[in-house]
């Protein structure tokens, strides 16, 4: 089996890792410390079974990173592994069709049980957060906002997640390293698959979906929080 743990931070990569080889001792793991890795690893290397992907990672904004991975190799189960337990950003991340939410806080044992779980078939979530493996209702405004996301190229994303930070089209232009004028397609094509008028409605339309709180925030107090049972 191959495994592809998608994590920024060295001491619960190794966790994870461990949780792997609890439950499949011969498995070949790979690590990735960015989407745009991820990505790369998942392009170019034989097919996995199976991705472990950290919400809060450097140049991802919340959901975004589930959404690029999901949009570009569908076929591939996704657990999420983080520290986050919003029942919003949660029932968002579901919605997204993502074969489990498994909690930091767990122990490596439980680690180990989820992801068995996970690839025996089942969906995994904590038992407090089950009732949210449902289908969300198709009238409710996040879940057609997530559909509408999924429409969005993954150089669409990039430029929705720089907008979400305040840039403006010379400062994003330089970050990805394209002119202003490829800039402006992007925003227009956002506006327009957003079903959006301006820049800020697209981005008051995020903050529907809690994208907001997960932003990568108060770093020491969020790998506090996630700090695995190394035992």
């Amino acid at each position: 089996m191959r495994f592809l743990i998608v994590e920024d931070h060295p001491l619960f990569r190794e966790a994870l890792e461990g949780a792997l080889r609890m439950v499949a001792p011969a498995a070949d793991i790979v690590q990735a410390t960015s989407i745009d890795g991820a990505l790369e690893q998942v392009a170019t290397a034989a097919e996995f079974d199976l991705i472990l992907l950290d919400l809060s990672m450097p140049g991802t904004t919340g959901l975004s990173g589930i959404i690029r991975i999901r949009k570009a190799f569908p076929k591939i189960p996704v657990v999420i592994v983080s520290g986050h337990q919003d029942r919003q950003i949660i029932s968002g991340a579901m919605s997204l069709g993502v074969s489990g939410y498994i909690l930091k806080s767990s122990s490596k044992q439980d680690l180990a049980q989820s992801i068995g779980e996970v690839l025996r078939g089942s969906v995994c979530v904590p038992a407090v957060y089950r009732g949210l493996v449902r289908p969300l209702r198709a009238s409710c405004p996040a879940q057609d906002l997530l559909k509408r996301l999924h429409e969005l190229t993954p150089q669409q994303l990039r430029v929705l997640e720089m907008l979400k930070r305040g840039l403006q089209n010379k400062q994003i232009a330089y970050e990805l390293k394209i002119s202003e004028t490829t800039v402006k397609v992007h925003v227009s094509d956002i506006l327009r698959k957003l079903n959006v008028l301006s820049r800020t409605k697209a981005i008051v339309e995020m903050s529907r979906i809690d994208f907001a709180t997960l932003a990568a925030g108060d770093t020491a107090a969020r790998r506090e929080r996630a700090r695995p049972d190394q035992q």
